[in-house]
């Protein structure tokens, strides 16, 4: 860990010289604008970032025991980006035998030592009548109340874990505000473009993350993590963790495209990037085709209990019984708890209708381009034939309890006619 904290450092100077003195896609020019951003941005991101590593050193003297806590089958919904896996999260969320992220401990307490401290400040701030809560809750209704169309968040609500690896500037959403950070475009295809050892280092830490999160909240609960920017790490993620569960959400490439680009516009304009960059688009597509091709790699090296995908169709049009078969499909139980609250969650799915709208003529493509760049994405089963993942393969429906797993090395080779 030592050393990946000088890296960062490193990387963090050299961000810092390139943001103020260079243009921040390669083509626009560098503004006033940006530059002042910046000035203020900076700033706060490192300081936020000492805090985390701080809290890293002081773990391993006042809480050594997280290094003990064993990560047993975990469970990781991965996917293209604004395929559901958000509102699939906050489902799976539900289930009393899980637990995740929330998003003030991705931002604010990653280690153990920053939780402690948040969680002991909460229980004063309950004691005097919760005047900091309010403030905060009235905070966050201004601060988020305008991502609700395209990532609902709340400090409270399940989020993605991949900003645990911020402190190391390996989380994606860097990309925003360093479109040129070299590294972070190698991290979105990590298991084609970073080094062995590098990826390997990377996957440690974040496992170091998911022990600290597990030592807080309970060492024998089983770990629920969500993340649709770890697609390009699938196969890493599949070998680190040799006894995880994967559910995979996956779109017709001609709706996730456009999404994903009208989704970080807003962004990358408030950090001065044109919210059209040719280059930034370039990118991005190239990623998420590696993205499908890397989800259906997983497909091909994992056997059925280990694995399941399903479509935008079965979120919305059968949650209830979609998940109850890739519980069954992957041995997981289904309490009474999570069975009521999938019953609840199943007519909130059916009457959801999203107000991010978004086109492919406005970032000046067309369907056919979108099929031919994505061809390999369509020989997926379900994005082949136009039917729902979960559709094409019957579901088991859930045991009484779950037999232990024997897990099996990957497979370069594959199962299921792959």
């Amino acid at each position: 860990m030592h050393h990946l904290f000088w890296l960062s450092c490193k990387r963090f100077l050299i961000l810092c010289w390139h943001s103020l003195t260079r243009s921040p896609d390669g083509t626009a020019p560098l503004t006033v604008r940006r530059v002042l951003v910046m000035l203020l941005f900076l700033p706060v991101f490192a300081l936020v970032q000492g805090l985390h590593w701080l809290g890293f050193l002081l773990d391993d003297i006042l809480f050594r025991g997280w290094r003990r806590v064993e990560i047993r089958e975990p469970l990781f919904v991965l996917g293209v980006p604004r395929s559901g896996t958000t509102s699939l999260h906050q489902v799976l969320a539900q289930d009393p035998n899980l637990t995740t992220f929330r998003t003030w401990e991705c931002l604010f307490a990653p280690s153990v030592t920053e939780r402690r401290c948040w969680l002991a400040l909460a229980a004063l701030d309950r004691r005097l009548g919760r005047p900091a809560a309010r403030l905060l809750g009235w905070l966050e209704r201004r601060i988020f109340a305008g991502l609700d169309a395209v990532h609902p968040m709340g400090l409270m609500t399940p989020e993605e874990d991949y900003f645990a690896l911020m402190p190391i500037l390996s989380c994606f959403i860097l990309a925003l505000p360093f479109p040129a950070f070299t590294h972070i475009w190698r991290v979105g295809a990590g298991d084609r473009d970073l080094a062995a050892d590098e990826r390997r280092r990377l996957l440690d830490f974040y496992a170091d993350c998911l022990r600290r999160h597990l030592y807080v909240h309970g060492p024998e609960r089983r770990l629920l993590s969500k993340n649709a920017a770890f697609a390009p790490l699938a196969m890493g993620l599949a070998a680190r963790f040799p006894d995880a569960r994967f559910i995979v959400c996956l779109r017709d490439p001609q709706e996730t495209v456009p999404s994903q680009l009208s989704s970080i516009r807003g962004g990358l304009a408030f950090f001065g990037v044109p919210a059209d960059s040719a280059p930034v688009r370039a990118r991005l597509l190239d990623q998420l085709a590696f993205y499908y091709e890397n989800l259906d790699r997983l497909r091909c090296a994992l056997p059925p209990e280990r694995h399941a995908a399903i479509g935008m169709p079965d979120l919305r049009g059968g949650l209830a019984a979609t998940l109850t078969g890739v519980y069954g499909q992957l041995r997981l139980p289904v309490v009474p708890a999570f069975a009521a609250a999938l019953a609840a969650a199943d007519g909130q799915a059916r009457g959801y209708r999203s107000g991010h709208r978004y086109s492919l003529t406005e970032f000046g493509l067309t369907p056919a381009a979108i099929r031919n760049r994505f061809a390999g994405a369509y020989a997926h089963p379900a994005l082949a034939t136009g039917v729902s993942v979960a559709a094409a393969r019957p579901l088991e429906r859930a045991p009484a309890a779950p037999p232990p797993l024997s897990p099996p090395a990957l497979s370069s080779a594959g199962v299921r006619g792959c």
